[in-house]
């Protein structure tokens, strides 16, 4: 097989957890240890991913079932780091709530083997084993606690509802492997136009499945025949996850909801069909997976006698106590309700941008009036942080890999107007369309 070398990053990873599993099964004690190793795994594939795969152009191999090309490379090289990061930043939580076990990181770099492969898929076959890779390590990462009811809670829901996404996804392929007589993306886009009517229905119930789970990058290649059902979930995600956020009082279930509504906003991008509007869609999961590494910082220094707390009262008068997390929180919160010159307000300016110049107005305006809604509860939570009554001092003897997660994504959102052209730069190779 030529150009083997490309899938080198899957075999490397794939190769470091059967050994990762095999030594913490042998070792006792070794938690530690797989933690680090997993960390080194993941910077390696990092590394292989930028040196064997950023520089080429599109190729295709096994068939044509995995297709590597600028885009799925950059986007690897994103979900590494991002990784890398959730792992060194969750270390401390885990030894508070003695779950720290060598399950853990594994399952985290099984989680993100899945991802790399449905980022690589060229066909139905190849997304959907990514996919379910992707999702079963995930639900377990969802009940790892299981002394705690709302870890166990999370994790059947989690799992009843992709077990009927993953139902409707492979309904939806098995129709359009019926009308096309393949699962290859390629082909299935070429005979869209001969059979638009009939794989409408397969079509449809791919992306109601994928709707319960993720927008996945494989699937670019046909977003000009997808664009109405991209619209119709663009506006529903963005009205959604700001109405459904309002009424929250839990900080991670309104992180949830309100994560709805930003995954309305990088569908937009993607209904554009352009690929400007691909680059802007890409440019603000980046700047989200930032936000969202800085918010969950400060959640884990929320830290009391060696209990979390995640309600918005519990962030009371934070600032008199905290002025340096405050000022952090402060910073991030304005950069995800979108406001200038942080990094969230140019995310979501590329957005409405490449949305305007399609003439897409009623998209535009529907992302607008979300931005609007969605700013009154991060308004609230700064509100609180700033002019509310003090409460008990939060301990401050945090990881210095927390601090440095906090301290980095609180300056890259800050400072990004200065050069908010690096980032384009690298995204603007990107051509699909």
């Amino acid at each position: 097989m030529t150009n083997l070398e490309l899938v080198f990053p899957e075999i490397f990873l794939s190769l470091s957890i059967m050994f990762l599993l095999i030594l913490g099964v042998f070792k006792k004690e070794s938690s530690k240890l797989i933690q680090n190793i997993s960390l080194i795994a993941l910077l390696i594939t990092a590394v292989i991913t930028f040196n064997e795969t950023l520089s080429n152009e599109e190729i295709l191999l096994f068939n044509n079932s995995v297709i590597i090309d600028y885009l799925s490379s950059l986007m690897k090289i994103i979900t590494l780091l991002a990784a890398f990061l959730v792992l060194v930043i969750s270390s401390s939580y885990l030894r508070i709530f003695k779950i720290f076990k060598i399950e853990y990181p594994i399952l985290i770099l099984s989680s993100v083997l899945g991802m790399m492969v449905m980022i690589s898929s060229n066909d139905l076959i190849v997304f959907y084993m990514g996919l379910e890779l992707q999702s079963l390590a995930l639900y377990v990462l969802a009940t790892f606690n299981r002394d705690q009811l709302k870890s166990s809670e999370a994790g059947l829901k989690y799992f009843v509802l992709s077990a009927l996404s993953s139902g409707l996804l492979l309904y939806g392929c098995s129709l359009i492997y019926g009308f096309t007589g393949s699962t290859n993306f390629n082909i299935i886009a070429n005979q869209l136009n001969s059979n638009e009517y009939a794989l409408t229905f397969g079509i449809v119930f791919i992306l109601v499945g994928l709707a319960f789970k993720i927008l996945a990058v494989p699937f670019l290649n046909l977003i000009d025949q997808w664009q109405m059902i991209l619209i119709f979930l663009s506006i529903a995600s963005m009205l959604f996850g700001a109405i459904a956020a309002i009424g929250q009082t839990n900080l991670k279930r309104l992180i949830a909801y309100s994560s709805i509504g930003h995954i309305g906003y990088a569908l937009a991008g993607l209904a554009v069909g352009t690929n400007d509007g691909i680059q802007s869609s890409i440019i603000y999961i980046t700047i989200y997976i930032l936000m969202n590494l800085g918010l969950f910082s400060c959640l884990l220094m929320m830290k009391r006698n060696n209990e979390y707390y995640e309600d918005i009262e519990d962030l009371s008068g934070l600032s008199k106590n905290h002025p340096m997390l405050s000022l952090s929180l402060l910073i991030i919160l304005f950069s995800l309700a979108g406001i200038p010159p942080l990094a969230g307000f140019f995310a979501k300016f590329y957005i409405f941008k490449s949305v305007i110049e399609q003439s897409m107005y009623f998209l535009a305006i529907v992302g607008l009036l979300s931005t609007v809604i969605a700013a009154f509860y991060y308004l609230r939570i700064i509100k609180i942080i700033y002019f509310d009554k003090e409460k008990e001092k939060y301990d401050t003897d945090h990881s210095l890999w927390l601090k440095f997660s906090l301290t980095a994504s609180t300056l890259l959102i800050l400072m990004y107007f200065i050069f908010p052209s690096q980032l384009i730069e690298v995204v603007s190779r990107i051509n699909i369309i």
